[in-house]
């Protein structure tokens, strides 16, 4: 046995469930067994869990760890008076002078953060047209370096030529098939249909197909792109990726703001994932999908604005509430939750469970509750009273990487590097 946590007592989301105490043992990355007591004799680490509770570790369904070191930028950015004027004149910029060492530090801040606030799995997808080949290996180190599971891809676009279409794709291809991990898996990204020609859907559909993953793409994040399929395809968006075949149950759909109603039936229809990003959408001004209850598959992400899953829930339940969405903290809490079910179609074990077979990513939280808790009110103490604060220890493919509040390594050179990092790369981006 590899691993004994002793005395917690057990959460989990979807369904909702609020356990007894119980210990937990765990061996090889996997739960091997949940029972009142377990024998410690074995164990070569044992983990006092006494007055905690333990929960599968949060998924952050969309990330951009590219953009870790764009916080609080002081480039000079131009007006942006729409939502293509802001990735024409800030994140464009930032990814094309982006280089291996900032990216290298964007990444790694990006796990340290996330680990910190209970997440346990990031689905990246990253920009860097400067540096594209090995981008996807550098980002991989970082993953390693603090134990975060990760799904990662490269954003393929055609608004850096062909070769550099063509350079992504291939990126997005090696890694599934020469840089996975027992803690990393590929994904195939795309940047979003209005910069993708019919070409490179085919390019991109094909790249789907030869390594059996699915399809990580913004789709209708603002009204521009459902517009512009409408005006150039004659088509939506999402009809034109199921034309092209990159719908199926990987298939992870970004934002998807400005669905229709055919295209949610189509989502549905492949078992495909939509991903909702509340903070980033009021953040740009994109609006609201009032359609969210009718999917059958959507989890939460971030967009790049952290990894606190705490926080990008929370709020999306108070959005919903000022959206007149009708929906409830159940509601957040189960998309929440769906982000496991990704991570088992990629990595091919149960998650987001605690259970035996279950992949050992779990969450020890000294939270205190002042009201009783059991599976009825689970998600209203989640919106209106757990935080990341609370997050104690996390272990992740059965590895202890962050224990009562500390990196079991010094993270003060690493924020350094990273701010030195960050300075230049707002430099850079006066050439772009």
């Amino acid at each position: 046995m590899d691993l004994l946590i002793r005395g917690a007592r057990i959460l989990e989301y979807r369904p909702a469930r609020v356990g007894g105490t119980a210990d937990i043992a765990i061996e090889k990355g996997l739960i091997t067994g949940v029972e009142k007591t377990i024998s410690g004799e074995k164990a070569k680490k044992t983990i006092d869990a006494s007055g905690c509770f333990v929960m599968p570790g949060h998924v952050c369904a969309h990330n951009h760890f590219y953009s870790a070191l764009a916080r609080g930028i002081t480039a000079a950015v131009p007006p942006c008076y729409d939502f293509v004027g802001v990735l024409q004149n800030l994140w464009w910029r930032l990814d094309r002078a982006l280089d291996r060492e900032s990216l290298f530090y964007s990444g790694l801040v990006g796990a340290l953060e996330a680990i910190r606030c209970g997440t346990t799995t990031v689905i990246d997808h990253s920009a860097s047209p400067s540096f594209i080949k090995g981008s996807l290996a550098v980002l991989k180190e970082g993953f390693e370096r603090c134990g975060l599971r990760g799904i990662l891809c490269y954003e393929v676009t055609d608004r850096n030529g062909d070769s550099g279409r063509d350079e992504g794709v291939s990126e997005n291809v090696s890694f599934i098939e020469s840089g996975e991990s027992a803690l990393l898996r590929g994904a195939v990204g795309a940047h979003a249909p209005f910069t993708l020609s019919d070409e490179t859907l085919v390019l991109l559909s094909e790249a789907c197909r030869g390594t059996e993953r699915g399809i990580h793409v913004h789709v209708s994040e603002d009204r521009y792109d459902l517009s512009f399929s409408h005006h150039t395809h004659g088509i939506s968006p999402v009809e034109r990726l199921e034309r092209f075949g990159l719908l199926g149950p990987k298939s992870i759909i970004v934002h998807g703001v400005h669905l229709l109603k055919k295209e949610i039936a189509l989502l549905n229809e492949h078992d495909s994932f939509l991903v909702h990003n509340p903070r980033s959408n009021m953040n740009n001004g994109v609006g609201y999908n009032t359609r969210l209850a009718a999917i059958k598959n959507v989890a939460i992400g971030t967009d790049g604005i952290g990894s606190d899953m705490f926080e990008e829930t929370k709020i999306g339940y108070f959005k919903g509430r000022d959206a007149a969405s009708n929906l409830a903290p159940a509601d957040l809490l189960g998309f929440l939750g769906s982000g496991a079910q990704i991570v088992s179609r990629y990595f091919e074990r149960k998650a987001g469970t605690i259970e035996p077979g279950c992949l050992a990513d779990l969450v020890l939280l000294d939270y205190k509750n002042p009201t009783p808790l059991g599976a009825d009110n689970l998600p209203g103490h989640f919106v209106f009273g757990f935080g990341s604060h609370d997050v104690r220890t996390v272990v992740i493919d059965g590895r202890c990487v962050f224990e009562n509040g500390e990196f079991p390594f010094d993270t003060g050179p690493i924020y350094k590097e990273a701010a030195a990092q960050a300075e230049a790369l707002w430099k850079r981006m006066e050439k772009y």
